[in-house]
């Protein structure tokens, strides 16, 4: 259910709204045991979602680090070649 929640600090290119908000999204989803809200809790979901995707995006800019970003591409690929092993036991 987490498969949107990846690292998203210290990547070249900065990790964009929309995967922060993915992250976000995901994150309710498992707090809420819901994918998809009643009507009488979409308010509190949508809320949710917008104050966790702020504080995330707030914690991304104050984080510093002194190691060269990481390439998106290859960390792709490295993740590809753990799970190609993974599943193929």
């Amino acid at each position: 259910m987490c498969r949107n929640i990846h690292t998203l600090h210290n990547f070249a290119p900065p990790a964009t709204e929309d995967e922060v908000r993915a992250a976000a999204l995901q994150y309710v989803r498992k707090i809420s045991g819901t994918a998809k809200p009643s009507q009488a809790n979409q308010p509190a979901f949508d809320q949710a979602v917008a104050e966790i995707t702020a504080a995330t995006s707030r914690l991304l800019a104050g984080l510093t680090t002194n190691a060269p970003p990481k390439d998106r591409e290859a960390e792709a690929a490295k993740a590809k070649a753990r799970a190609a092993v993974r599943y193929t036991r």
